[in-house]
């Protein structure tokens, strides 16, 4: 700033020539000029302006040909403002003081908003008079809108912070966003549907355009404005809204430009909305001013993202909650139905069991024990079911009473001990007397006993179960431990889950429907108890039930009154437990009567066939019997307990048939299925898929598995014995097939073997010529400058001969790759015509030999997407088919563009291919022409037609006028579809 004062002409300006400033101002001046901070003379009474160089930001474009000026030039905008207090300072002349003040300063060609802390300090001359000001004055623009946007950007977060809804977020964002009019004009915020066809307007603040012009709703599917910030994701400028909207510009208004922002999810996948901000015209759209807009979008849109998700998981816990309700009260309703029918299964068959005057026979009583104690096993099911959705529902009335727990559980287990004998395990108890009687339901207590003998027997093979009882820290703990297969560790945390069953687990049976353990927890809970287990795999298992002595922890109302009779129990809640364990033992046990009840039903008529041996495999004891009894005296029946014992079985003896249940222990069905048809030599035996899984897509994933056929519980006897006729028919018909397919097997693997030598032969042909190219050129680099042409055309010949030697092997492998399939492609963009000129000029040696003079000739650049190098594989095939066919010929070779396709063009004036010939010629191991002294393998244009169509283009031969072959190549410019 000194230079350009000294180097001004203030002869023309009210200060004059600068040999005529007085001392004051020199002085005031040399301080300006010196010092670091920002600071101002405003001198005479024209108050011009003088600055330093840290005043130079301040003004803006006016510096510095409009700013070494008066003041009311520099900044007339200003002055009707500076005037009032330049008079005040020179009437009281005390220096003045302003923080922050605002000033809209003119100086960068449009208004500006703007904030500036100064201080005004009259100069004195020797008189005393004022006759200058000398002003320090720092801008803190930066400073007061940072700290305004900040408010707004934090007021807005508070409120739209825990919103409800996205709607609900974007009204309460829009709250704070009304509150800042200064950088904010007009706001306009738009929330899009679900499917992202239509959004609509939330809310507004500020001016904005006319009201009736702003939009409700705006189609997104039509082509406009708002689809291109949805499809781009990206800000849009609007010069004028009302031009936007096609409304009529208010009488006088300006136009009002806007900025137009997508509000993205926070995953980034879709857009939530969009807001529309008004833009200040003090502003300049660019710098913190537009990071200030798209941080407010970005605000908006992590508040709507965050509501949305709030409200999707609460309207998935809804529907998750009304679901379970609705399988709550299914349950409830389709247990009671089943109990009535089920009663009215049981009682008549019990009464035939038992009845002494009209005696059944030997087969008719064993079928009806089998169907007594499947029946007693689905009544088990549907009490089950019952008391869980009553349980789980709130509905059940307890009747707590003091009962002397340790007697109880005895009678209890002691159900269970002559089952256990026939499981071949050990159940011991030691329940010795508690100090206290506690309070429990005893119908509740009874099932948690049940169940949990119950499910220690399904998992335990040997040793035994222990129940013992004791009291510990005012609790009654009921433990009940087993030696059986045990449970994962990462099962433990589910194992109380409703219908959770722990997968391949070893069992006595896969059957069950996985609410046991639930309901015991649940009965537990309602004692004020809890429940816990541990396990080891392999060890055991144990589980822990704890329950409050005393009352005080239960619902007044649900206690028994005092004097009421507590009832025992009848040892009927026993019989299904033990029932469905019978069920699961190896042999079914014959009625208590002790009445020899054979085996068996009477079987269906299938073609006999004793040498046809049919595997039943089936965790359902009982199950397993049926169907033997079915098939028996056909065919041989073997039977496997779960689908691992089967595989065993299988492997070392195959049978002709599997009929295999889909839900085992260890290995189910389709487990199974999938290992003896990964297994070559067990894949071919058809299986049959028991389910009780109904419908068509049950079916069709049974058979999409891999199983011959699919069968649905319950089936009938005659259903069973058809399909079992039908595999075994469809079986002696594939051998017989597979007699004449072994002939083309063996044709085929004689072609894939030539295939392979061929791939293995030119692999290890490779290696030996690397080296003998190699061990050449080094013998040709060390000779030396005396050596005879003779020799060194020698050495020439033989590195051809050996470069031959590798193109016959390459050539080779290739074959032995593309009979496997077409060729694996590497696509680029690439110029056709340049790689042709390319193979061309490595070719030219081979050129100038055979006497061809060859011409090239393209339009310029044609660009293809295709594979460089098999590409000039084709081109290279094609010259030496004509080098070898039309030696000392001229060959001409043209490449273009002709529309969407590429062409290339390779002409030879030699011997040329006969009519009959030209579909042979592109055949493995054929020639271009019938005689046969030309040499090669006849694999060049075979290769270069199979690496064309891979293109997606074509090739073929016609004649050359005159006598000669002509071969076209056309590819498509945008690669193969």
């Amino acid at each position: 700033m000194g230079r350009i004062i000294l180097e001004r002409d203030w002869s023309s300006t009210p200060l004059g020539p600068m040999e005529g400033w007085p001392q004051s101002l020199r002085t005031v001046l040399g301080m300006c000029l010196t010092t670091r901070f920002p600071m101002f003379i405003y001198w005479g009474p024209e108050r011009v302006q003088l600055y330093n160089d840290a005043g130079i930001p301040i003004m803006g474009a006016k510096h510095p040909h409009h700013a070494l000026a008066p003041l009311r030039d520099v900044f007339p905008e200003l002055w009707p403002d500076l005037r009032p207090m330049f008079d005040e300072l020179e009437r009281t002349k005390q220096a003045s003081w302003a923080e922050s003040q605002p000033l809209p300063i003119v100086r960068n060609g449009f208004a500006e908003e703007a904030y500036f802390t100064f201080s005004y300090t009259p100069v004195l001359d020797d008189r005393g008079a004022v006759v200058g000001f000398y002003t320090p004055a720092m801008e803190t623009t930066g400073q007061v809108l940072g700290q305004r946007r900040l408010r707004t950007l934090q007021r807005l977060s508070e409120r739209a912070s825990g919103a409800l809804s996205v709607e609900a977020a974007c009204l309460a964002g829009l709250s704070a966003l009304s509150e800042n009019g200064s950088d904010l004009p007009f706001t306009w915020l738009y929330v899009t549907d679900a499917e992202g066809e239509r959004a609509s307007r939330v809310g507004s603040t500020g001016m904005g355009a006319r009201s009736a012009a702003v939009p409700a709703h705006l189609d997104l599917r039509a082509e406009g404005l708002l689809a291109r910030v949805a499809r781009t994701r990206q800000p849009v400028r609007v010069d004028d809204v009302n031009g936007w909207l096609d409304a009529a510009p208010e009488p006088g208004s300006a136009p009002r430009p806007a900025l137009v922002l997508p509000l993205l999810h926070a995953e980034g996948d879709r857009t939530l909305g969009f807001l529309v901000v008004g833009l200040s015209p003090l502003f300049s759209l660019a710098g913190e001013y537009l990071g200030f807009i798209e941080l407010v979008a970005g605000a908006l849109a992590t508040a709507a993202s965050s509501a949305r998700a709030q409200q999707e998981a609460r309207e998935r816990m809804e529907r998750l909650a009304a679901l379970d309700r609705a399988k709550t009260a299914f349950f409830s309703n389709v247990s009671h139905e089943f109990r009535t029918p089920l009663t009215l299964m049981i009682g008549p068959v019990e009464d035939a069991l038992t009845d002494a005057a009209e005696p059944l026979g030997p087969r008719q009583a064993e079928r009806l024990v089998l169907v007594q104690r499947n029946a007693s096993r689905l009544l088990k099911l549907v009490n089950t079911l019952l008391d869980f959705t009553r349980t789980e529902a709130g509905r059940v009335h307890a009747v707590f009473q003091p009962t002397d727990l340790s007697a109880f559980t005895a009678e209890l287990v002691s159900h269970f001990e002559s089952i256990a004998k026939r499981a071949g395990l050990v159940l011991t108890a030691d329940l010795a007397p508690l100090p206290e009687s506690v309070w429990v339901d005893r119908e509740m207590w009874e099932k948690v006993v049940f169940n949990l003998l119950s499910n220690a027997m399904k998992f335990t093979f040997e040793g035994g179960v222990h129940v013992q009882l004791r009291q510990v820290e005012g609790h009654a703990r009921l433990t009940v431990r087993d030696t059986g297969t045990g449970i994962p560790a990462t099962e433990l945390p589910h194992i109380f889950e409703r219908f959770h069953r722990v997968e391949n687990a070893r069992s006595r049976s896969h059957e069950g429907s996985g609410i046991g353990l639930s309901l015991v927890q649940e009965l537990t809970k309602l004692h004020g108890g809890s429940v816990g287990v541990t396990s080891e795999p392999g060890t055991g298992t144990t589980f822990q039930v704890e329950v409050p002595l005393g009352n005080q922890h239960l619902p007044r109302e649900q206690l028994a009154p005092e004097g009421k009779e507590v009832l025992r129990s009848s040892g009927e809640g026993a019989s299904p437990f033990v029932e469905e364990i019978r069920g699961w033992l190896r042999t079914p046990v014959a009625p208590e009567s002790g009445a020899h009840v054979p085996r068996g039903a009477p079987p269906l008529p299938l073609p006999p066939d004793a040498s046809a041996r049919v595997l039943v495999v089936d965790d359902n004891a009982d199950l397993r019997t049926y169907i033997t009894g079915l098939l028996a005296g056909v065919v041989t029946v073997e039977t496997a307990e779960d689908g691992m014992a089967a595989l065993q079985a299988i492997r070392e003896r195959p049978p002709d048939l599997v009929v295999s249940d889909v839900m085992m222990p260890r290995l189910g069905g389709f487990g199974l299925l999938r290992e003896l048809r990964a297994d070559p030599r067990l894949r071919a035996i058809p299986f049959i898929l028991l389910s009780a899984r109904a419908g068509e897509e049950a079916s069709v994933e049974g058979l999409e598995a891999g199983a011959d056929d699919y069968l649905v519980k319950p089936f009938s006897a005659r259903e069973l014995s058809a399909r079992v006729r039908t595999q075994l028919e469809m079986a002696r018909v594939r051998r017989d097939v597979a007699a004449l397919e072994a002939r083309e097997v063996a044709l085929q693997e004689a072609v894939r073997a030539r295939d392979d030598f061929l791939s293995v032969a030119s692999h290890e042909l490779k290696t030996p010529l690397a080296a003998f190219r190699l061990q050449l050129e080094r013998l040709e680099r060390g000779l030396d400058a005396g050596v005879r042409a003779e020799l060194r055309e020698r050495f020439l010949d033989t590195r051809r001969q050996v470069q031959r030697l590798v193109t016959i092997v390459e050539t080779l492998l290739d074959v032995s790759q593309l009979t496997a399939g077409p060729p694996h492609l590497t696509l680029e963009d690439a110029d056709l015509a340049a790689l042709v000129k390319d193979v061309v000029a490595r070719q030219q040696e081979d050129l100038t030999r055979a006497g061809c003079a060859l011409t090239l000739r393209s339009d310029g650049p044609v660009p293809v997407r295709l594979d460089r190098e098999r590409m000039a594989q084709v081109v290279r095939s094609l010259l030496s088919n004509a080098l070898k066919y039309a030696p000392g010929k001229p060959v001409q070779v043209h490449v273009e563009q002709d529309g969407p396709h590429a062409r290339l063009t390779v002409v030879d004036h030699g011997m040329g291919v006969r009519p009959e010939d030209r579909e042979r010629i592109w055949e493995r191991f054929e020639r271009a022409v019938s005689v046969r002294n030309f040499g090669g393998l006849g694999l060049g244009l075979w290769i270069a037609r199979r690496v064309v169509e891979a293109h997606g283009g074509g090739v073929g031969v016609s004649e050359t006028p005159g006598g000669g072959a002509t071969f076209t190549v056309t590819l498509p410019l945008a690669g193969p579809d």
